[in-house]
């Protein structure tokens, strides 16, 4: 992607500042850059476009796409207006406004997070950078590892926003923007998704303005580009984005799908009816274990911090595939889930829910000292399912969606090596995902967990592993299903027509019948999983890889070696797929810190 950096102090810049420059975004060159006085801004076209320049006395750097404005006009704007020019601004991008004579700026990254942005405060000013690294490469920051950071790793899977993996670096969240001025750097969000309870539309009105929202935005997402292909996993958005790119187009889109020779995790049936349905044409590749194993240590590395989805290996696989194919672009369908109702988890809940219409005494006086206690029964099975359900259903929201966390299944004790555990708050993922809960405007829990999955799902782990793939595969990617328009309209659904009873994405099926085939209304959510834990039982230079890995990640001081065994012993004799999990993220961590020599 396009990738910016820059800084603002309170002195004079770097003596050699584009030394510092090409420390922070290597290969930068002096046009590349532009200064004034106390500020730097640079900026490093890729696969996206981006930009550094001085306009209006003003230091800008974009990075992606800004819809229905240029530099010149994000100065004026800035010069208006100050911070909420961002009222005005709406796409895919990351921006930086510095204005040296006041020692002031603004960051900012779209509403969705589709462009990443990263910033360290210091005693000297404001550094900013499109990567984690970037700026931890600048002089006055510097590399040190967060422990907080490793353990939200362990928990999440990725490392959330607003923390990194270094300890003095913070990166913006969907729809955050930071304002600096005198002297301090203040975070807040410019943009907050919108929910309502009930329609003010018949669903019919809305069923069709939902289709010209729909269209409108796979054209602003095609744009002029021929060179453009989609991601086709056969599941609801992504066969949506096959047929939009192919009506848009008149002509057969090009697609790319991936398989696996593993029971229970290859969907190319599913990319096959697609491709028959829209007669586009169709691109297939199927993942072996050895491309497991010889892309692993490229994918680990790719990332400017610890990135555990396994899902990231069949991603540039694909995102490769096109491009050896030619293609520039790809559409995506992510997003669809979070906005539409399309997460299993939607469904679960609301039958966990149901345990608190129960009155409050009831569930607090009676039913929970008997099933919650040691000794209430456990021999009958229907004792046992039902104090399972009591026992999940107590916890409220958004707790609830940890239940299952592989921190949560034994004591952090047991886990995590003392000295590691000492030094950190085991409740922050929870904190921060109760945060972005009860942030949302909206009273249903449905879009409370929507909301949820905004930031953790789509911006922190989806879009994240997507467009860092792609870049890597070197093709830019490009999100219809989250173009602004269409993620406003989606707010105005009641969360009744995006989850109606246990029904997943009523209203986006329903509204797309009659363009869908019927096996992709009905299917289940899938996607590119990787079979990665059954695949490490059977294939002997994944297990060496594995075991070496683990084995150096037990020197670290941060799991207890036994916990480890532990893993590679329950893998081995039990549910591979489960415990493969945590093997792979531990393995992950261990790559990227070794590459690093960290």
């Amino acid at each position: 992607m396009g990738k910016l950096c820059g800084w603002i102090t309170h002195d004079q810049p770097a003596a050699d500042v584009l030394a510092v420059v090409r420390g922070m975004l290597p290969g930068c060159s002096e046009s590349d850059v532009a200064s004034r006085a106390s500020g730097v801004v640079a900026a490093r076209p890729d696969v996206v476009p981006a930009i550094a320049t001085e306009s209006n006395g003003l230091l800008i750097a974009i990075g992606g796409r800004v819809r229905g404005t240029d530099a010149a006009k994000l100065a004026d704007l800035y010069k208006r207006l100050g911070e909420r020019c961002l009222e005005h601004v709406s796409g895919s991008f990351s921006l930086a406004i510095l204005d040296p004579q006041t020692g002031s700026g603004l960051l900012a990254v779209d509403r969705m997070g589709t462009r990443g942005l990263c910033y360290a405060s210091h005693p000297r000013g404001l550094v900013f950078g499109s990567t984690a690294e970037a700026v931890a490469a600048h002089p006055g920051v510097g590399r040190q590892v967060s422990r907080q950071a490793l353990f939200n790793y362990l928990y999440c899977h990725m490392v959330p926003s607003p923390g990194t993996i270094f300890r003095e670096v913070r990166k913006l969240q969907p729809g955050e923007c930071v304002v600096f001025r005198n002297g301090a750097a203040q975070p807040r969000f410019y943009w907050t998704m919108r929910y309502t309870d009930q329609a003010a539309e018949s669903i019919d009105v809305l069923e069709s303005r939902f289709r010209r929202l729909l269209r409108e935005s796979a054209a602003r997402a095609i744009g002029g580009d021929t060179e453009i292909g989609a991601f086709l996993s056969g599941g609801t958005d992504s066969s949506t984005v096959a047929g939009l790119l192919t009506e848009t187009r008149g002509r057969p889109a090009r697609t790319y799908s991936i398989g696996f020779k593993a029971e229970g995790f290859d969907e190319m049936e599913y990319a096959r009816i697609t491709a028959r349905h829209f007669r586009t044409e169709a691109h297939e590749y199927y993942v072996t274990p050895q491309d497991v194993v010889d892309t692993i240590p490229n994918v680990a590395q790719a990332y400017d911090e610890p990135f555990g989805n396994a899902s990231a290996v069949p991603t540039y696989l694909c995102a490769r595939m096109a491009r050896a194919d030619g293609v520039k672009v790809m559409l995506a369908g992510d997003g669809g889930d979070e906005i539409f109702g399309g997460n299993a988890r939607y469904a679960l809940q609301r039958v966990f829910q149901g345990y608190w219409a129960l009155p409050t005494g009831l569930r607090r006086r009676v039913i929970e000292p008997i099933m919650l206690r040691a000794d209430s029964p456990n021999a009958i099975a229907p004792w046992r399912k039902l104090k399972s359900y009591v026992r999940q259903a107590a916890v409220p929201l958004p707790d609830r969606l940890e239940t299952y966390n592989f921190l949560h299944r034994a004591p952090l004790s047991d886990i995590f090596e003392g000295d590691f555990l000492q030094q950190l708050n085991p409740e922050e993922p929870l904190q921060l995902q109760r945060a972005a809960y009860a942030r949302a405007a909206a009273r249903s829990y449905v879009d409370r967990m929507m909301h949820l999955d905004l930031k953790f799902t789509l911006a922190d782990n989806d879009l994240r592993k997507v467009s860092r793939m792609c870049e890597l595969a070197g093709i830019e990617v490009r999100y219809p299903l989250i173009d602004d328009a269409l993620v406003a309209f989606s707010g105005e659904l009641p969360p009744d027509l995006k989850v109606k009873g246990l029904t997943l994405r009523y209203f986006f099926k329903r509204a797309l019948r009659d363009f869908l085939p019927p096996e992709t209304i009905a299917k289940k959510k899938h996607g590119f999983g990787l079979p990665f834990g059954v695949w490490l039982r059977e294939h002997p230079s994944l297990k060496a890889m594995v075991h070496d890995n683990l084995s150096a990640f037990g020197l670290r001081g941060i799991l207890r070696p036994a916990y480890i065994g532990h893993l590679l012993r329950q893998h081995e004799s039990t549910h591979a797929t489960y415990y493969g999990v945590m093997i792979w993220i531990v393995m992950m961590l261990e790559q990227w810190l070794a590459a690093r020599e960290l």
